[in-house]
């Protein structure tokens, strides 16, 4: 897929960009980045460079992820990074995390929305899903603030550093936004 752009009304989604890399790294030299996303710890500079000047392209050339750096505005700072990933026919996963600096601004509420909207606009998705491990309630509440729905505990539902964690899931459907479906969707009776 061509890397595309999305705004809001604060933010700018971009694909990552060779100069983000100092961003990307300062921002990961947080340990709460670290704790609870699968970037290496310790976080080196180098692991910034090949970031942002190969795997997120590779990325969009193989559809594989689809990265967004989350800028204030086009030329402010990076708030957030955020990605989908494909996870199976018409299912992709979201998932992100933000500078600590702009934390608790709903930056990343917003950049999940617009990001949201695109996958099921463009990628033809029927679903998008969210995981975090059992703990990251910060994770947990941006999700409950885009709209999914907090659908259970998967046990050893994600890896993280070489084990297998329990995490909570999150679902959310054309529908939840006011969307159309690229395909029909019949919900059990006893949903």
């Amino acid at each position: 897929m061509e890397p595309t752009t999305l705004t809001t009304e604060r933010l700018v989604l971009r694909p990552f960009a060779t100069g983000d890399a100092p961003e990307v790294y300062a921002a990961c030299q947080d340990p709460e980045i670290q704790r609870w996303n699968e970037v290496p710890s310790p976080y080196g500079r180098a692991h910034a460079d090949t970031w942002v000047d190969e795997t997120v392209p590779a990325g969009w050339r193989e559809d594989t992820a689809y990265s967004f750096a989350v800028r204030l505005g086009a030329q402010g700072p990076l708030v957030a990074a955020l990605g989908v990933h494909p996870r199976g026919e018409s299912v992709f996963e979201v998932g992100f995390w933000a500078v600590k600096e702009h934390r608790g601004r709903g930056y990343v509420t917003e950049a999940v929305g617009a990001a949201a909207r695109w996958a099921f606009a463009e990628l033809g998705a029927g679903r998008l899903e969210w995981r975090a491990e059992l703990g990251n309630e910060a994770s947990r509440a941006v999700a409950e603030k885009a709209g999914f729905r907090m659908e259970g505990v998967l046990r050893a539902g994600i890896s993280h550093r070489g084990t297998m964690r329990d995490c909570r899931v999150g679902g959310l459907l054309p529908s939840d936004l006011d969307l159309p479906s690229r395909l029909p969707y019949l919900p059990s009776p006893a949903a």
